[in-house]
């Protein structure tokens, strides 16, 4: 189950702000593990069948950006993918979109003629947004599923409010703190009667705070979709094929078979075929 779309838009403000270049001490995720997850599902033949999950939100986020009663010259999708809310842009309402995604692979997934508007691609990280581009150079950033794996969430938005113009546009959606509790309570039940013990499965979600100081509009939206699995495997695999495997920091401890096994009943028995996905 899909649960808990919440989409948050920010137009600047045209007042003094904290040093965007100024990121937190958060070091949670590794970066590289997660270019390397994304760029391997990107050349997976199934890519494209675990797109659903990204086409789903990117065309709530579009019912909202629609909604707006503007024009823009261009728009910066960070963290793109292969560009599920790009896609779904038209002329008439933006020129040109600006992708930026650490996965190289994901970037260039997906030709030119998918897209209805101008498209042009850099390779960057989110994390580091002001050094791909100038302040207050931006109309509109939106960010679809992408921000929930950056290790400094604030810094990241503060950098996203000084990318913009004044007046300028932020509509993003993140995966929430309540994601995949299913498949958690699964995993954590079988590893403790299994193992003794629990693993680091953190999502990033859990992390999450907003900072967005000097933005005077905020507003969130809360959907719920559902979705169906037949069993616990095959969501673990689309995970995999959507890049969304585990990029904690550290050493990572792979699962024994019997505690993986003992998961798999627990979710059958405990939660059924609905997994739940929090967006925020």
């Amino acid at each position: 189950m899909f649960r808990s779309l919440v989409r948050r838009a920010v137009i600047s403000s045209a007042s003094p702000s904290a040093n965007p270049h100024t990121l937190g001490p958060f070091q949670v995720f590794d970066r590289n593990a997660k270019r390397i997850q994304k760029d391997r599902a990107a050349l997976r033949e199934d890519s494209r069948t675990v797109d659903y999950v990204r086409e789903e939100v990117a065309d709530r986020m579009m019912e909202r950006f629609l909604d707006i009663k503007r024009t823009f010259g261009s728009i910066l999708d960070l963290g793109s993918g292969a560009g599920h809310f790009t896609k779904l842009l038209e002329p008439d309402k933006v020129q040109k979109a600006v992708m930026v995604d650490l996965s190289q692979m994901s970037l260039n997934r997906d030709p030119d003629s998918d897209f209805e508007v101008q498209v042009e691609r850099i390779h960057g990280d989110e994390e580091n947004l002001l050094q791909i581009v100038e302040p207050n150079s931006q109309e509109a950033v939106v960010s679809c599923l992408s921000l929930h794996w950056v290790n400094d969430l604030p810094g990241t938005l503060v950098q996203i409010r000084e990318a913009l113009k004044p007046d300028g546009l932020f509509l993003g959606a993140m995966f929430g703190g309540d994601t995949l509790f299913e498949l958690r309570s699964a995993l954590q039940l079988a590893e403790v009667e299994r193992e003794g013990g629990l693993s680091p499965h953190k999502h990033a979600t859990s992390l999450i705070s907003w900072a967005a100081p000097g933005s005077p509009l905020l507003t969130v939206d809360v959907d719920e979709v559902k979705v169906a699995y037949p069993d616990m495997w095959a969501l673990m695999d689309d995970l995999r094929a959507m890049g969304e495997g585990n990029a904690i920091l550290g050493p990572r401890r792979a699962l024994r078979r019997d505690t993986l096994a003992a998961a798999s009943a627990i979710y059958t028995g405990k939660f059924g075929s609905l997994p739940s996905f929090h967006f925020l």
